[in-house]
């Protein structure tokens, strides 16, 4: 049996036959699986989605992510007559935004997209990324002007290991159903599993509140480093309301559904900041200090999400779990099925 070492990203790596990658999701959601783990007694329960009240504790306050996917893919073309596709990630100023370019562009050239927008690439970042500004009739948007924009024109931007086009219920699957604040550019998974009807229960039964983190493209970008301390983790935007402040802040156990909220709480214990950007790396060397449980779903091999997931139990115990959902057949990833860690 390897030796695991946990600073290495050799130590993540798992396999996983491309068939339990989940193209769509689940229909209805309560039928999704979901693997519940006691880290008391190092037990696995095989159980579906509706039934995860069985497993809650009782008296615990839930917090989820409130952040909105937006139609950030878009096609269009340069002044050239070149094609070129164009991903949202970020809002960085008043009229500036951070954009992945697919096609090579250069500073100051333009593309042109549907209903009269077209933008301006005005900074190259090393990782990739460039700085834009959008216009429409001359006139430079901003954010709200553009996400309307986008939702006129735009694609929904199915993370990449999901290889096929988006398709209209994409519009309404990736996206959580109390989804409020407009500026993800991918869906916090785990709350796609709730339906109105699992929705409504955990309303009833327990206190909930919400944070906004407005997920970018980041969290899919792999871990370059052999040795996971030297890589430089992804910082995407968050805001923590003063109610989930009085939560995080009290006695309550928590349960944080997605790695995002968990992040965002863990964020906030260290530096106190209730907005702005998190970029917080949770790892078994980096353990969190304050959210008690975690909803999640499988995440791929070698990236920055198993890694929390396994901040929370271990690293042999992560490997152990995931060996366990391949071997019974658990969907992977985004449209997959559920892990609660209790």
């Amino acid at each position: 049996m390897r030796k695991l070492d946990p600073l290495l990203i050799s130590s993540y790596d798992y396999y996983l036959p491309k068939s339990l990658i989940a193209s769509y999701p689940v229909k209805p959601k309560e039928d999704a699986r979901l693997l519940v783990y006691k880290r008391s007694d190092k037990s696995i329960f095989h159980a579906k989605f509706g039934e995860i009240f069985e497993f809650l504790p009782k008296d615990i306050s839930v917090l989820l992510n409130d952040t909105k996917v937006i139609k950030a893919r878009i096609f269009g073309f340069k002044q050239s007559g070149g094609k070129v596709e164009l991903l949202f990630n970020s809002v960085v100023g008043e009229h500036e935004f951070k954009v992945y370019i697919k096609g090579r562009v250069k500073i100051g050239s333009e593309l042109i997209f549907g209903e009269g927008l077209r933008a301006i690439v005005s900074f190259l970042i090393d990782d990739g990324a460039r700085i834009v500004s959008f216009f429409k009739d001359e006139r430079p948007l901003h954010a709200g002007e553009l996400f309307d924009i986008l939702d006129e024109i735009g694609h929904v931007p199915l993370p990449p290991y999901i290889k096929r086009e988006d398709a209209k219920d994409d519009e309404e699957d990736y996206q959580a159903l109390f989804a409020k604040n407009r500026g993800a550019v991918a869906a916090p998974t785990a709350s796609l599993h709730f339906s109105e009807e699992s929705f409504s229960k955990l309303e009833k039964y327990f206190e909930i509140e919400f944070i906004t983190l407005h997920v970018g493209a980041g969290t899919f970008k792999g871990v370059e480093s052999e040795n996971i301390s030297e890589h430089k983790m992804h910082s995407e935007y968050f805001i923590i309301s003063d109610n989930a402040k009085k939560i995080i802040q009290s006695n309550k156990s928590i349960l944080c559904v997605g790695t995002t909220v968990a992040r965002s709480v863990e964020y906030f214990v260290r530096t106190e900041k209730t907005e702005g950007e998190c970029d917080l790396f949770l790892t078994p060397l980096n353990p969190p200090i304050r959210a008690n449980y975690l909803l999640t779903n499988f995440h791929l091999p070698k990236s920055t999400l198993i890694m929390l997931t396994a901040s929370f139990i271990g690293l042999d115990e992560t490997l152990r779990i995931y060996k366990e959902a391949v071997d019974k057949k658990y969907r992977f990833f985004s449209y997959g099925d559920a892990m609660l860690v209790l």
